[in-house]
Order: C-alpha cells, then sequence, then structure tokens
C-alpha cells in the first residue's frame, strides 16, 4: 500500500468516526465510555495522519 492510499484510508477512517460519535451524541442516554473511546481513537488517527503528511513534505 501505497503512502497516499494509506492516508487516504485513515482519513476515511477518521471521517467515519467523527460521523459515528456525532450520530451517537445525538441519541438520549448515549454510552459515555464508549464516545470517549471513539474520541480517543480518532485523535490517535489525526495524530498519524499528521505525522505521516509531516514526513511526505520533509
Amino acid at each position: 500500500m501505497g503512502l497516499e492510499s494509506h492516508i487516504h484510508q485513515l482519513s476515511e477512517k477518521h471521517r467515519r468516526l467523527e460521523e459515528t460519535i456525532a450520530d451517537e451524541l445525538a441519541h438520549p442516554g448515549h454510552d459515555e465510555l464508549k464516545i470517549v473511546a471513539m474520541k480517543r481513537q480518532k485523535l490517535r488517527i489525526k495524530e498519524e495522519l499528521e505525522r505521516l503528511r509531516f514526513e511526505t513534505t520533509h
């Protein structure tokens, strides 16, 4: 898998997590622990994307 393809896949995963979190928050009685876990995963993906993008420009 090429680097650009990997970045694209991570970006899509990040976007889907963002949508899933928003959907979950829209429901009353949502599972806060689940949301926190998804937010942490989203942050890890964001950090990985930033690292990869930095490496491709330097």
